[in-house]
């Protein structure tokens, strides 16, 4: 495990006068030309894995900030740059177009969906990871992230928009697929719905044709409720193991940052609209926290574990959390949210050689 400190950059969301060039883009235009000069960039391809958002979502990262990265690639010769997700349409409505980016705009699986390389895991039943084909070849890896809460994860950061982001629907289900889950018994269930109605985490879904039910566990946070209010006893957890799921995450993101020089790439962490739930539900709620800033380094724990030491409880906005929801025990506020320790997979993706947890923060000014 790597113990040496390593540099993290902070652009503060605070201001000191009211001029533009106190503000936090221009900090980011700054921390950029420190972090992208020519001998890194020139002449060569770059790819930006990002999270596009869906449906009513608004609180992804604001198209100016991936402008302003894309303006300080071109300044810096970049041969081609390309923003990437897994669904191009998805961002149009939240202005992630060529035309406003200032870039391509991609799927990370290509036109043909099926770009892709595969990479042994061998974790438990987790066999192999399938992996965006944009973001293995480019010649710069950028990881551009939300900071927000996430219910299977903790949180979501840069390790998460690597192991869920960068790879294909049926790896993310491996993935998923560790933690156990919520045993259903079809032949005690009496299709009332109660668990479908009373879940606010909208994971579980029903199939009227079997009079059956599912769990979608991307969205499941363990909170048993529906356990509990089951009338039948149809319902039981079994073999809750988030630390299983935890190192398949952080063995993925190890396998990954295989695949690029240290040098080669860049880890970007937005924390601006820290809600409580992940980009991907395709909505958006009020943020947890004031805004913060932006951190971005080299070394992917490093910046994920900085950004989440910037978050703290006693920070909380009672409209980040739905009326009437309490915060569990825990040491972090998303644990406390969410159940899961949000560090865990950064110990183990340390464990694995994937970066360092101690980090000394830099301020741009």
């Amino acid at each position: 495990m790597n113990t040496t400190p390593s540099k993290v950059y902070f652009a503060d969301v605070c201001f000191d006068r009211i001029e533009g060039e106190r503000t936090l883009p221009a900090k980011f235009g700054r921390m950029l030309k420190l972090l992208l000069p020519q001998q890194r960039i020139k002449d060569r391809s770059v790819g930006i894995k990002m999270h596009f958002g869906g449906g009513t979502g608004y609180t992804t990262i604001p198209p100016l900030f991936m402008r302003l990265l894309a303006e300080a690639l071109k300044d810096a010769g970049a041969r081609s740059i390309c923003a990437f997700d897994n669904d191009p349409q998805t961002g149009i409505a939240r202005g992630y177009t060529r035309e406003v980016l200032g870039c391509e705009v991609v799927s990370t699986f290509g036109a043909s969906r099926k770009y892709l390389y595969k990479e042994k895991i061998g974790y438990q039943s987790y066999d192999f990871a399938e992996f965006s084909g944009e973001a293995v070849d480019c010649d710069f890896f950028i990881d551009f992230s939300h900071v927000k809460g996430h219910g299977a994860c903790g949180f979501g950061g840069a390790l998460k928009n690597i192991a869920m982001g960068a790879v294909s629907p049926a790896t993310r289900g491996k993935i998923h697929s560790l933690e156990g889950g919520i045993a259903y018994d079809k032949s005690k269930c009496t299709f009332c719905k109660k668990c479908f109605n009373e879940c606010s985490k909208r994971a579980i879904q029903l199939n009227e044709e079997t009079r059956s039910i599912s769990h979608f566990f991307h969205n499941c946070t363990y909170c048993q409720h529906c356990i509990m209010i089951c009338p039948s006893g149809a319902l039981t957890l079994e073999n809750r193991a988030f630390s299983d799921f935890a190192r398949g995450m952080a063995a993925t993101t190890a396998a990954f940052l295989k695949k690029h020089a240290p040098e080669d790439m860049l880890f970007i962490n937005l924390l601006l609209s820290i809600t409580i739930i992940c980009d991907c539900w395709g909505l958006s709620t009020p943020a947890l926290v004031p805004d913060i800033g932006v951190l971005a380094g080299s070394d992917l724990v490093a910046v994920d574990t900085a950004s989440l030491d910037l978050i703290k409880t006693e920070n909380l906005l009672p409209q980040g959390l739905p009326k009437g929801r309490t915060l569990e025990k825990g040491k972090h506020l998303f644990e406390k949210i969410h159940g899961k320790d949000p560090y865990l997979m950064l110990k183990d993706l340390a464990e694995l050689g994937g970066g360092s947890s101690q980090y000394e923060l830099e301020e741009i000014r």
